[in-house]
């Protein structure tokens, strides 16, 4: 497996540092870097102050117009980035809508962007999400597909919070046709099958 690799960022002409930071110790990445006596802070200082980024966490994001808004957490450790609507939209009763963010996301490398439910529409308003996988290599619009479960129309206004954003680890297996799978307890028991309690 790589763990460390250099290249050139995207927008500008820093270089950008890829690494496992989960398998790498910082005393390694001293090596890596030619630095002598390096201790975490230290190490951290100097990957700051010379435009390295952690690229395998980073979610990058831009702005398609000036209408987008940037995605945003709510809170420190929140799951999801906010995203917000670009346009004025009215969503009809039992009906749905295309609701535009103007943005392009790049999700980091083995995640997909899953835009989910905001708690408050959900409950509140009894606003919905639909369709929300982002594939990696998708670069187009962002756009939220919102259900509006409610008898009144629901207006929404540029910079409305209208879901979050969320990256979730994913896997690509590969397909492999075989004749017969491996057998279960359970089998082919479903739909209710295992009881309420």
């Amino acid at each position: 497996m790589q763990l460390f690799s250099v290249y050139r960022h995207d927008t500008n002409d820093h270089l950008v540092l890829a690494a496992n930071w989960r398998g790498i110790a910082w005393h390694s990445v001293a090596l890596l870097l030619g630095i002598r006596d390096c201790c975490e802070s230290n190490c951290e200082e100097f990957v700051r102050d010379n435009n390295f980024v952690m690229s395998g966490n980073v979610l990058k994001f831009a702005k398609l117009s000036d209408k987008a808004f940037p995605p945003m957490k709510g809170s420190e450790y929140a799951a999801g980035y906010d995203l917000r609507s670009a346009y004025k939209y009215i969503i009809p009763g039992h009906g749905k809508e295309l609701v535009k963010t103007d943005l392009q996301i790049e999700v980091p490398f083995g995640t997909y962007g899953r835009i989910a439910p905001r708690s408050g529409l959900a409950w509140k308003n009894h606003i919905d999400v639909g369709a929300g996988v982002i594939d990696a290599d998708y670069r187009g619009n962002v756009g939220v597909v919102l259900f509006n479960h409610s008898n009144e129309d629901f207006e929404v206004v540029p910079g409305d919070r209208i879901a979050q954003l969320i990256c979730e680890k994913i896997t690509y297996p590969k397909i492999e046709e075989v004749d017969t799978l491996t057998d279960t307890s359970r089998g082919a028991e479903g739909f209710g099958s295992t009881g309420m309690k």
